[in-house]
């Protein structure tokens, strides 16, 4: 797990009620930087989300050991904020270690598995398999 996950969970468990963590969420999405209305195509664009939401990678290396990174962005606020968590969780990681990241568990530390409604569940869980897919393929490419 990250250094920026790890913080996420600490502050998480220190705000205790629901709705600051929402908020809190809410306002690492405004904290993100836009993505750039050129890389907002269908190519990137995320299916099985309610909302649009967009995944960009950039990937630095070959192999195992290729440095992931990515850009998202979305036009729901909550859903932006959640980008910014898989960007804590996802960034500046080997492609392996995206690919053997167990999501549910790291966002199950952060009890938004319970806080979220069905479609939303759903749109997270899209966007990460989007995410370890991109990981996945350029593993599948490189060897």
């Amino acid at each position: 797990m990250t250094e920026d996950f790890q913080e996420i969970v600490e502050t998480f468990e220190f705000l205790d009620d629901w709705e600051d963590r929402y908020r809190h969420v809410i306002d690492m999405g405004k904290a993100m930087p836009p993505l750039d209305e050129a890389l907002r195509v269908p190519a990137t664009k995320v299916d099985g989300c309610a909302s649009q939401v967009w995944i960009v990678p950039h990937i630095e290396g070959n192999g195992p050991d290729a440095v992931f990174t990515f850009q998202g962005e979305s036009d729901a606020m909550i859903v932006r904020g959640l980008i910014a968590i898989l960007s804590a969780l996802f960034n500046n990681v080997t492609v392996q270690q995206v690919v053997d990241t167990d999501a549910a568990a790291a966002f199950a530390q952060l009890g938004l598995d319970q806080h979220l409604s069905a479609q939303r569940s759903n749109g997270l869980r899209a966007m990460i398999v989007r995410i370890q897919s991109l990981a996945q393929a350029k593993l599948a490419s490189d060897s």
